[in-house]
């Protein structure tokens, strides 16, 4: 008897066991599309476009930055679970990935539809008022909305926004009810906090920098761990009184579904060598954040835990969006 058949099926065994290693090594054959949620300028596409560049650079392959903004970041995640799972459709998400899920109803999509890849750092949200306002810290908020519930009111980017659902939080941590604003965008929110229409205003750091710097504004408290690098003298929510509470915005790579382990594997160490390039920390620097590195499956946890915190809070709070 002929042994040709059996060494023909050990070669395609051998072909086969290979397969993940072949992928990774061709991989990617094509350009890299890279989705952003939101209009080209803003935090999310400027760190885009700098992680792009590193990519770019590893991958050997043009990495393109596709802006689709609109239905609260949806349209853009419906893009990208709707691609083919290769590793070149990709997206720089943020919260509202795991908030939205709760957020709109019927559901859009489900976590299940996301491939999570690598994290990549993160900004706080900042509570600020007019710096001439009677408001000039978060301890005094505290007590005048404790005196007076829903007597001060709060501005924020939008309902559901990252910034809304922080301070929802934060009420409760605290035990007051505030009056929230909606607006669509933090500009308009920050015009308003300015003019005096409305008392507070929460948004995140980068947005609010240039207003600080003026002396139209005044940071009452950092939602965040630590301090933050762009507004070193405000106190962090952990030392006005709330240890362990933070909010912040958190951004991340991530594909559909079905993605193969070898290719998640290689879009993980080139995300995580363009977080080590030093313009792409100052980048995130100069937004007020840092970046965050670590493994596909820590990533996927916080998705969960954050999807998880989002959907008690949208639904005990009642929130709808606009």
């Amino acid at each position: 008897m002929s042994s040709l058949p059996r060494r023909q099926t050990l070669l395609g065994g051998l072909v086969l066991a290979l397969a993940p290693g072949v992928r990774a090594q061709t991989f990617p054959s094509k350009p890299v599309r890279l989705i952003v949620g939101y209009s080209a300028g803003g935090a999310v596409d400027i760190i885009a476009r700098a992680i792009g560049q590193h990519l770019q650079a590893g991958l050997g392959q043009p990495v393109i930055v596709d802006n689709r903004p609109g239905g609260g970041t949806n349209i853009a995640t419906k893009a990208l679970i709707d691609s083919p799972p290769d590793g070149t459709t990709l997206m720089l998400a943020a919260n509202a990935l795991a908030a939205n899920v709760s957020l709109f109803q019927p559901a859009p999509y489900s976590l299940d539809r996301i491939t999570p890849i690598a994290s990549v750092g993160r900004v706080p949200v900042v509570l600020a008022a007019n710096s001439k306002s009677a408001i000039d810290s978060l301890k005094t908020l505290i007590a005048e909305a404790k005196a007076k519930p829903d007597s001060i009111n709060f501005g924020s980017p939008g309902n559901g926004s990252t910034p809304h659902l922080a301070i929802e939080l934060f009420e409760r941590a605290a035990g007051i009810r505030l009056q929230h604003v909606p607006y669509k965008g933090g500009a308009q929110a920050i015009t308003d906090a300015i003019g005096g229409t409305i008392q507070t205003v929460a948004v995140n750091a980068l947005e609010v920098l240039p207003h600080v710097k003026s002396g139209a504004l005044r940071v009452l408290a950092v939602l965040s761990e630590k301090r933050s690098s762009i507004f070193p003298e405000a106190p962090t929510i952990a030392e006005s009184g709330f240890p362990g509470f933070e909010a912040s915005v958190w951004y991340g790579v991530v594909g559909p579904a079905g993605m193969p382990a070898a290719v998640v594997a290689r879009l993980h160490e080139e995300v995580e060598k363009a977080l080590a390039a030093t313009d792409v920390r100052e980048r995130l620097a100069s937004a007020g954040g840092e970046v965050a590195p670590g493994s596909s499956a820590m990533f996927a946890e916080m998705l969960q835990r954050e999807q998880q915190r989002y959907a008690r809070l949208i639904r005990e709070s009642n929130i709808k969006p606009e």
